[in-house]
This record gives structure tokens, C-alpha cells and sequence, in this order.
């Protein structure tokens, strides 16, 4: 049995839709993290992106806010964005050394060449530079919208393989999935995901509120679906991009489709809108709900 991941609401069923969320950031978004820390639960995961044009030790200095403020860093490491064996090795022991990180999320990035010799996220694993760094949690990419490279049955066979290796080296695997529109198309995705046997807790993207052009401005650059239906069920319209949306329909079907059968489910909160705004709509869930966001 690998260990449980590190976040203590993952050994109970989730009392709500936002209950042990987590979020992601930016190095630039330190300090507005700083801002908002107060209505964030204590012990938050708190994924940091590997984004062009940031620098290493940004990204350090983002983990060290992160934990100095109680919560639980995340870094991203995009294989193909690593220049060296090196570079990934110094990079991973400066976050295990100055910020405790325990949890990981390998993802293969965007670029077609690899800048160093790292093709994808398998590579870093097999490294075994994780295990030996003290890393207890390894989290992978899931694609409930499709992958432009392969079909869905090789997507799953690979993520099948990635958590069968991260437990096979002793660390617990953790699916996050790329944010979307379509929930109906989430929970499919998800109910395949457990008839498969890939019992894996999961983090199911959710965009936070942000202005509908910059909503599209995402969607195009991460390659998410956002066929005309579909943006209409979330709430959205090609023929009006004035304006802002938030999550609200498409938390509101997740909500009301899982069940026990689709295993541990959490949400994981990209704020394209800024950590404020994202922070704004968790806070009116909550109170409609009658729940404490803070708790």
C-alpha cells in the first residue's frame, strides 16, 4: 500500500463540493497570496505552475511563501521545460530543503522538443529522483476533454501505468485533471477513469470566475473543448464575450452527479480571474451552502 497522500480530507468522504479544494498559483502571485492567505483553510495544497519566462528560483522562493503561510506547496515540473538532470535535481532538492515540499506534479509541457533530456512526465519518474528526495505524492495530468495526441483508451493505458509505477516506488499517485466546461463530460470521463480500475484520488479542474475573453483566451491555449453547446451549458456565449462567468453550473452538476462509485474526488481551482476573485466565489458557495470556507 503506498502512503496516503498528505492532505488530512482525503481520508474521509467530502462533506461538499469545495471541501478540501486546492489551488493553483504562479510564482508571481506570491504576494496576492500573502493577501488572501487568511480565508484559505489551513494545510491547502497549493500547486505552483512551471510557466516560460519564470525563473527556478521564483518558483523556490513561491513554495517557501506557501508553506511559511501554513499551506501545502505543490511545485509543477514540466519535463520538456528542463534543460538538465541537473537543473531538475537542484530544482527539486531547493523546494524539499527550503520548503518542505512532500507532493509533486509532473506533467510533460507543451513544448514539441525537450529542451534537455526529459521527453515526458514517465522520464522524471523513472528517475527515481523523487522517491529518494522524500517525496510521498505524485500528481499526473488527466484529459476528460481528449488528448490531441493520442485516443482516450491510450490516455487511460498511460495514466493507468504512471500511478501503477509512482505506487510501485512507494509514493501515492494523485490524478489532476486540465480544467474544462462540459462537467456532464467530466463525470463520463471520471466513471470510465473507475471502470478501468484506476482507483486514484482525483482533482477535477474548475476555471475560476474570470472575464469570458480571457476564459477563451485559456480554453485556446490549453487546448480545451469549447464547441458552442457546450460553453452554453457552462454559462457562456460566442456571440457575447463582454462580461464574466464562474463555475457555478458546472460545480453545480458535479455536485449532483458523483456519487461514492466515482471514488475520492476533489476540486482543483485555476484562478484565470486572480486568487481574489476565485476566493470570492468559494466564499458564496460556502455561505449558500452554510458551510465555513475557512474551516
Amino acid at each position: 500500500m503506498p502512503p496516503p497522500l498528505i492532505h488530512p480530507n482525503w481520508s474521509r468522504p467530502a462533506t461538499s463540493a469545495i471541501d478540501g479544494y486546492s489551488i493553483e498559483i504562479t510564482a508571481k502571485d506570491a504576494d496576492a497570496l500573502r493577501t488572501v492567505a487568511p480565508r484559505i483553510p489551513p494545510a491547502t495544497p497549493i500547486a505552483i505552475a512551471f510557466l516560460p519566462g519564470e525563473t527556478l528560483d521564483a518558483r523556490v522562493r513561491a513554495a517557501q511563501t506557501i508553506r511559511a503561510l501554513g499551506f501545502e506547496p505543490m511545485p509543477h515540473f514540466s519535463a520538456r521545460r528542463i534543460g538538465s538532470g541537473a537543473e531538475f535535481e537542484d530544482y527539486l532538492a531547493a523546494v524539499v530543503e527550503q520548503a518542505g515540499v512532500q507532493r509533486c506534479f509532473v506533467v510533460a509541457g507543451d513544448p514539441s522538443t525537450p529542451a534537455g533530456p526529459f521527453a515526458d512526465s514517465a522520464s522524471l519518474i523513472a528517475t527515481g529522483t523523487f522517491e529518494r528526495s522524500g517525496i510521498r505524492a505524485i500528481g499526473v495530468g488527466g484529459h476528460p476533454d481528449g488528448h490531441p495526441n493520442m485516443t482516450q483508451a491510450e490516455c487511460f493505458a498511460v495514466l493507468d501505468g504512471k500511478c501503477h509505477e509512482i505506487a510501485r516506488r512507494g509514493m501515492a499517485p494523485l490524478i489532476v485533471t486540465q480544467f474544462g466546461f462540459d462537467a456532464d463530460a467530466v463525470v463520463r470521463w471520471l466513471s470510465e477513469l473507475r471502470r478501468r480500475g484506476i482507483d486514484a484520488p482525483v482533482r477535477l479542474g474548475v476555471p475560476g470566475p474570470a472575464g469570458i475573453k480571457t476564459l477563451m483566451r485559456f480554453a485556446a491555449l490549453c487546448g480545451v473543448g469549447a464547441s458552442t453547446a457546450v460553453l452554453r451549458k457552462y454559462g457562456l456565449s460566442l456571440g457575447n464575450l463582454i462580461g464574466s462567468a464562474g463555475p457555478d453550473r458546472f460545480v453545480a452538476i458535479l455536485e449532483a452527479a458523483l456519487t461514492p462509485d466515482h471514488g475520492p474526488v476533489r476540486l482543483h481551482f485555476y484562478p484565470f480571474g486572480g486568487l481574489a476573485r476565485t476566493l470570492d466565489w468559494i466564499d458564496g458557495y460556502a455561505r449558500a451552502t452554510g458551510l465555513d470556507p475557512s474551516a
